[in-house]
């Protein structure tokens, strides 16, 4: 249950840090810039996940750069064929080729998975409340675990 809690504060900061700068203006960016940001973003969790074993959501960096994978993967939700070529490049670029020819296709299907999962605990009008523990998690619900499992499912492409 503390880990739901903790978790669910940390997508309350990034949905508070999205109204910021910090990741609000991410998608109004060029593709090619969008995708660098989101391929630097994995990069980074990938070693930080195969340094330590493990995503630490009480991490503010962690949680930005969950962020922006989140905020990139949903640029992808309606994006044309030249929107998706671009934000391929700046994602090969920022990743530094963690992303390449052989795994894109493979990594832009996982950056599409995470957009089918609902995240509306997060984002929707009860999201303070969870993250102040005033407010248990929903027992059932299965956002948080879906979602970290795609991205454990994202990482694996990488190695």
């Amino acid at each position: 249950m503390k880990l739901f809690k903790r978790i669910a504060a940390a997508f309350v900061a990034l949905s508070l840090l999205s109204s910021c700068s910090v990741l609000g203006n991410l998608a109004s960016n060029s593709p090619l810039s969008t995708g660098k940001s989101t391929g630097s973003a994995l990069a980074t969790i990938f070693n930080v996940l195969k340094s330590t074993g493990s995503i630490d959501l009480s991490n503010l960096m962690n949680v930005i750069n969950i962020g922006k994978i989140l905020t990139g993967a949903g640029t992808l939700a309606n994006a044309t064929q030249t929107y998706t070529g671009e934000f391929v490049t700046g994602l090969m670029n920022g990743s530094n080729n963690l992303v390449n020819s052989s795994n894109v296709a493979a990594v832009l299907g996982g950056l599409q998975a995470l957009n089918s999962i609902d995240q509306s605990v997060f984002t929707g009008p009860s999201a303070k409340a969870y993250a102040t523990g005033t407010q248990a998690i929903p027992a059932n619900d299965k956002g948080v675990a879906e979602t970290m499992k795609a991205l454990n499912n994202l990482m694996n492409l990488l190695k």
